[in-house]
C-alpha cells in the first residue's frame, strides 16, 4: 500500500497536541519514553477530542463529524463517518482487534499501530501491513497503560518506547464514547469478512450512528454504543463485482440477522454472564446496509432501524426516580 498509516495518523495527533487546551486533553511521557495523550481518563476531554480521536483511529484515510438528526431516535446528533480508503481506514487501523493484555493491564488497541505489528489473522486477507518508525496507538481502557503493556506494544511493532504515542480514553468518557460510535462502517465491514466477503471489492463507504448519551459506568457505556450501532447504524457502502454474491450475503450483514437481536445490549451482555465471546457474533453490525455495486448499477438494502430498542437502551442512562 502507498499510504503509511501511521505517518498520517502523526500529523493528526501533532494537530491535536496542538490544540490540548482547548479539547481538555492532557499529554505526559512515562519513565520509559512513551508518550501517553489522556483524552479521558483524568480528564473531561470533549466532543472535539472524541471527533479527532476517531480520525486518528482511522489514520487519517477517513472523516467524522457531528450532524444534526431531524428524525424520531432518541438523540439530537449522528456521528458520521465516510471515507474512500476504507480497507485501510477502518481493518488495518479503526478495527479494535488488538487486545493488549498483560499482568497488569487490559486495553482494546486500535490505530495504525496494528499495521505496523501486523500480528492479527485478518492482515492474513488484507495485507495493509507496514514499517513504520513512529507508531500511533489507540486503546479503550480507564488506566493509563503500564510499562509491560508499553514493552508488549514496542516489541510486536519493532520500535523504541520513544518512538509510541498512545491515546487512552475509558468508553464512558465523552471522547470514547464518539470514537466507538464512529465505528458503523468498521462494523459492517468486519461482519462481511467474516460472511466470506472480499473486502477489496470495497471502493469507498459512509456510516451514520446516533450519538448515545454517557453511560455512568463502562459497562453501561458499553451497552449504549452497542446500540447506537446494532440498532441505529445506517451504512451504505460502494463495491465492484457481481450482483448474485450481493443478494446472497446481504441479508446476513445486518444486525437483525443474529438470534440475539432485539435487547438493549447490556440485557444480552448479561444473559451471559458478562462473557462479551458467548453473544452470537452475527449480533455485531449495523442495523441497515445499503450496496452500490458500481459495475452494474444496482443498489441493494437490507436491515432496519429499531427505535424502540433504541429508547429503551438511551432511557437506561437516564437518573432513576
Amino acid at each position: 500500500m502507498t499510504t503509511r498509516l501511521n505517518d498520517s495518523a502523526a500529523v493528526l495527533v501533532q494537530q491535536l497536541l496542538e490544540k490540548s487546551a482547548e479539547l481538555e486533553i492532557t499529554h505526559s511521557q512515562l519513565d520509559n519514553g512513551v508518550t501517553i495523550i489522556d483524552l479521558g481518563i483524568s480528564v473531561a476531554g470533549s466532543l472535539a477530542a472524541g471527533i479527532s480521536l476517531a480520525e486518528i483511529c482511522l489514520a487519517a484515510q477517513g472523516h467524522v463529524t457531528l450532524v444534526p438528526l431531524t428524525s424520531e431516535l432518541p438523540t439530537t446528533h449522528a456521528v458520521t463517518i465516510k471515507s474512500d480508503q476504507p480497507l485501510a481506514a477502518c481493518m488495518a487501523s479503526q478495527y479494535a482487534g488488538w487486545q493488549i493484555v498483560t499482568d497488569d493491564f487490559f486495553g482494546m488497541g486500535s490505530g495504525p499501530m496494528r499495521a505496523a505489528a501486523g500480528s492479527e489473522d485478518i492482515f492474513k486477507y488484507i495485507g495493509c501491513t507496514e514499517s513504520a518508525s513512529h507508531v500511533i496507538g489507540v486503546i479503550e481502557t480507564a488506566s493509563i497503560p503500564t510499562e509491560t503493556a508499553c514493552e508488549l506494544i514496542t516489541t510486536a511493532c519493532q520500535i523504541e518506547p520513544q518512538n509510541l504515542t498512545l491515546l487512552v480514553a475509558p468508553t464512558s468518557s465523552l471522547a470514547g464514547t464518539v470514537q466507538i460510535v464512529a465505528r458503523s462502517l468498521e462494523t459492517a465491514m468486519h461482519k462481511m469478512h467474516e460472511l466470506g466477503f472480499d473486502l477489496h471489492r470495497i471502493q469507498r463507504g459512509t456510516g451514520t450512528a446516533p450519538l448515545c448519551p454517557l453511560g455512568k459506568d463502562d459497562l453501561l457505556s458499553l451497552g449504549l454504543t452497542n446500540d447506537a450501532i446494532l440498532y441505529g447504524g445506517e451504512v451504505e457502502i460502494w463495491v465492484s463485482g457481481d450482483d448474485s454474491s450481493l443478494s446472497d450475503i446481504g441479508p446476513k450483514i445486518p444486525s437483525n440477522a443474529s438470534e440475539d437481536y432485539g435487547r438493549p445490549f447490556v440485557d444480552i451482555f448479561k444473559q451471559y454472564n458478562n462473557d462479551f465471546y458467548k453473544i452470537d457474533p452475527q449480533l455485531f453490525s449495523p442495523a441497515t446496509i445499503r450496496i452500490n455495486n458500481v459495475d452494474t448499477g444496482n443498489t441493494f438494502c437490507f436491515g432496519e432501524i429499531n427505535s424502540a430498542v433504541l429508547l429503551e437502551s438511551f432511557n437506561s442512562a437516564r437518573p432513576s426516580d
